[in-house]
């Protein structure tokens, strides 16, 4: 096993998290390279994020960081800047030999993030959105998998339809929070589909259509999450219960919204210690054999 120096173990996480990472449920020889994926992505979501940096010095940030990553995973000297990240995930691409795409991947999604806010750019349809969700999303089902040692066509096609159908959700829920901030996920032709202006999606929270078109955006999330929801019965044991729990997680997030009245535009609904009986007898009827998990 590699034994991470404390110096270089990554901080704890504070931010709201839907799901959780690294938990119990994870095989406990997996959770330090887990954990070292996830601050990665986490710091480079930061860096495409928070504060108040300027888009021209996030760029430059991401930039040097996707230059620490490379030497990272070529075994080479990284900066001191992000060491606590870089530490335990060259530990991890050592023990599990991580592939460098998906990590990569990741970053261009970051960076396409900050360029297009800073454009004010959003997506024309559906087919625009996923190709970033295959790099904004996917790569992390995807490094889980490898992890997992789960490599065959299905079961990469299942989680990509999970973890694409999860970043959908994520948009759905935070239409509130992210549209003040200039990120503009709806595509442009299910607004024209609606009768909303895509350039105007600071007065949706006003427009009685708005309702009808968070009801639609959030059926195709959950069809997309039916979708790949069989891949909790590809991976064996706790990680397999890991899966059920993040499908039915993310499947409750679209009842609050139906909940809430479709009203994801003005308020943002979130998952509570009172779901938590729900996603768990959920859990248990996939593992009963259900063919696809209940959303209602």
């Amino acid at each position: 096993m590699v034994t991470v120096p404390p110096e270089i173990r990554p901080a704890p996480v504070a931010h709201y998290e839907n799901f959780p990472v690294a938990s119990w449920l994870c095989p406990p020889a997996l959770r330090p390279a887990i954990a070292a994926l996830y601050a990665y992505a986490r710091t480079a979501d930061d860096l495409a994020d928070e504060g108040d940096a300027a888009a021209g010095q996030r760029l430059a940030d991401l930039s040097a960081y996707r230059a620490d990553l490379h030497a990272c995973v070529q075994g080479a000297p990284v900066s001191v800047r992000w060491a606590g990240v870089f530490g335990p995930l060259a530990a991890a691409v050592a023990r599990h030999g991580l592939p460098l795409q998906p990590l990569d991947d990741l970053l261009d999604a970051f960076m396409q993030d900050v360029a297009r806010s800073r454009d004010g750019l959003g997506y024309a349809d559906r087919a625009e959105l996923l190709d970033y969700c295959r790099r904004s999303a996917n790569p992390v089902g995807r490094l889980l998998l490898h992890l997992y040692g789960v490599h065959d066509a299905d079961a990469l096609d299942q989680s990509d339809a999970v973890c694409t159908a999860l970043q959908l959700i994520n948009f759905w829920q935070d239409l509130s929070v992210d549209i003040p901030r200039g990120r503009y996920y709806v595509p442009a032709s299910d607004c024209a589909a609606h009768g909303l202006d895509p350039a105007r999606q600071a007065l949706w929270h006003t427009d009685p259509r708005g309702p009808q078109l968070v009801r639609d955006l959030a059926a195709w999330a959950r069809a997309t999450m039916l979708r790949g929801a069989g891949i909790a019965h590809r991976v064996p044991g706790r990680a397999g219960w890991e899966l059920r729990a993040v499908v039915q997680g993310g499947l409750r997030i679209l009842d609050k919204i139906e909940e809430g009245g479709w009203d994801s535009l003005r308020r943002r609904p979130r998952i509570t210690a009172a779901d938590a009986p729900v996603i768990v007898w959920r859990c248990l009827r996939m593992r009963a054999g259900v063919a696809a998990p209940m959303g209602k």
